[in-house]
């Protein structure tokens, strides 16, 4: 089969290695055995990251490269049409592309365009799926995989697996996402030769049930000490490594006015529930073992690890160390 992947980010990255490194077997005598490579890799141009601006190409980029596949990024994918028409592809396989794919490109390939997305559709749809899961205290989660129609995760669901035996009150988004993409492979591995040989009825979304998802940005990362405890935790983990998670502190011997950004990296749930010694929200105070703890609109919140802008990673103690004024102050 003549196979186009399109994705993006680091989730998209781990499907298309796996894929290009399984050995498919015979199903139902209809398929070949041998390895799962596209013939084109489409994926977002290379983006300036960090302070520096280094362009910098994209996982799935690196991952096209080490096995010498071809590449097309494309600023709009529609003005990759004609070159999708004249590789009279079989299928496209979407993981985390970016970029909204028009109808008239999904339907070029003889059996379609497929998404796997990471979550159980219709439930958040859009592009923050795993970081959603993790912010709403989810007890499950899994993959889905559509069949691509015009609408954002829209289309009829053609395969969906749940990810058991992980605890997702300790995954961070990293841990989560790479979990999913693990499943998600599996999942192709099975679905697309059943799809291929006319196996699998798609069965509609039901669109009463869907919850969309925005894209994060780096505000969304401001911490609101007024949420309880077990909600900032989980948004730690859930923006972790972006937006990431950050709150403001005036320094004494700073200018007036003047709020130095705290990125928080790690967190723990205090062991005393409903114990607030203070009840102004944001003011820390000295836990047990020279921790630092805050207040939050319930319960405390232990902080483990965080990075003063322009610094580096430094545990509590060590922050502590330079900065022991941290200490009963309130945090915006």
């Amino acid at each position: 089969m003549k196979i186009i992947f399109m994705g993006t980010p680091e989730f998209g990255a781990i499907i298309l290695e796996n894929l290009i490194k399984a050995d498919f077997k015979p199903y139902s005598g209809r398929w070949p055995v041998g390895p799962f490579r596209p013939i084109l890799v489409v994926t977002e141009p290379d983006k300036p990251v960090g302070r520096k601006q280094m362009l910098t190409p994209p996982p799935v980029k690196l991952v096209a490269q080490k096995y010498k596949i071809a590449i097309s990024q494309p600023e709009k994918i529609s003005n990759l049409k004609s070159e999708i028409l004249s590789l009279k592809s079989d299928l496209i396989i979407v993981a985390a592309y970016g970029q909204i794919i028009p109808k008239d490109i999904l339907d070029i390939p003889k059996y379609g365009s497929l998404n796997l997305h990471p979550s159980l559709l219709p439930k958040y749809r859009g592009p923050s799926p795993i970081q959603y899961t993790i912010l709403n205290g989810d007890k499950e989660t899994g993959v889905t995989i559509i069949l691509m129609d015009e609408k954002i995760d829209h289309g009829p669901i053609l395969a969906q697996r749940e990810l058991v035996n992980y605890e997702l009150g300790i995954m961070n988004y990293e841990k989560l996402n790479n979990e999913l993409a693990k499943l998600g492979v599996e999942l192709l591995i099975e679905t697309i030769p059943k799809w291929v040989a006319g196996e699998i009825k798609p069965l509609l979304q039901d669109d009463s049930k869907a919850i969309y998802t925005k894209t994060l940005k780096r505000d969304n990362g401001r911490i609101d000490w007024k949420k309880s405890a077990e909600e900032i935790e989980r948004q730690i983990r859930a923006f972790d490594p972006w937006p990431g998670s950050y709150c403001l502190w005036s320094k004494n011997n700073e200018k007036p006015g003047k709020n130095l950004r705290v990125k928080i990296l790690k967190v723990s749930l205090s062991p005393q529930k409903g114990y607030g010694p203070f009840g102004i929200q944001g003011k820390t105070f000295l836990a047990p073992d020279n921790r630092i703890a805050v207040q939050t609109g319930k319960d405390y919140l232990i902080i483990e690890e965080l990075q003063l802008e322009g610094g580096k990673s430094l545990s509590a103690e060590e922050f502590l160390r330079g900065y022991s004024d941290f200490v009963g102050k309130i945090l915006e």
